[in-house]
């Protein structure tokens, strides 16, 4: 099985999705499972990880009605508010849905940069490891000493990183990225999401070869068991189409091992967010 670790859906309105800025059109309208599914199959994904775009309880309850009605929805991230004092009643309520695989808050955009480290963020994450739920880390790389302390506290709760944390692909800037990414990978308990890369590097000028560096960094310390691609659609498609941002990856592994290469491509994801091959 093929999954597609990471991507979106909305019913697009200016107020929810304020965070599409004006180079960002592309985004604003609707982006349904519909609209996805031609995409997966022809790239012979058989489905996708629906992960939150909006940092409210309705959202999770949005991405529960899609996933009943379109099986190429394997598993939710959803949100939920760590700090409240009433989150284990919340949790208790989320885990009758087994979709729901994962919590998920947008850490890169508080403007407290020891935001992950609060007391009461810390006590949510702590709660999370009662309900078999993964934490999808949303950071930056200047959150990446902080996210090495948060994730030594709890090394029985899987944690894995969205979109690489976001290095400067653009300028082609490695460090200190480099060394922060690979020390944060020596905690197996992290894993780590091969996605949004496009929209890191020059949107309408990059090539194959940009994100190679980037790449094997990952992969020498993530190895190939704990590495997992995803689209970010649509997201993605502010700098390229779905086939030519997954191509990125396949191209890259294409000499990997058959085995390996089904890890990355869908036996990584399905280990990490515990979906069921008959799913």
């Amino acid at each position: 099985m093929k999954i597609d670790a990471h991507q979106h859906f909305w019913i697009y309105n200016p107020v929810e999705y304020a965070w599409m800025k004006e180079d960002m059109d592309l985004l604003k309208r609707n982006f349904l499972p519909p609209d996805l599914e031609p995409l997966l199959l022809e790239h012979g994904f058989s489905g996708s990880i629906a992960v939150q775009a909006r940092q409210t309880e309705q959202e999770t309850k949005f991405l529960l009605e899609l996933a009943k009605k379109f099986p190429i929805i394997k598993g939710i991230v959803g949100w939920v508010d760590l700090r409240s004092p009433d989150l284990e009643n919340s949790l208790k309520k989320l885990i009758r849905n087994k979709i729901i695989k994962g919590i998920r808050h947008v850490i890169h955009d508080e403007p407290d940069p020891d935001f992950m480290l609060g007391k009461e963020f810390l006590r949510g994450i702590e709660t999370l490891q009662n309900y078999d739920l993964a934490y999808d880390i949303l950071i930056k790389p200047q959150h990446l000493t902080n996210t090495i302390k948060l994730v030594g506290m709890f090394p029985d709760l899987p944690f894995v990183v969205d979109h690489i944390a976001k290095p400067n692909i653009k300028d082609h800037i490695m460090f200190p990225w480099k060394v922060l990414i690979r020390k944060l990978a020596g905690y197996q308990n992290v894993f780590c999401k091969v996605s949004g890369l496009v929209t890191e590097a020059n949107r309408t000028n990059w090539q194959e070869e940009d994100f190679y560096p980037y790449l094997d960094v990952l992969f020498n310390a993530f190895g190939v068991d704990r590495i997992m691609i995803g689209s970010d659609w649509p997201v993605c498609t502010v700098a390229g189409s779905y086939g030519e941002v997954m191509n990125i990856v396949k191209k890259y592994i294409q000499d990997f091992d058959v085995n390996d290469q089904r890890k990355i491509l869908g036996g990584n994801c399905a280990q990490f967010y515990r979906i069921d091959d008959n799913i």
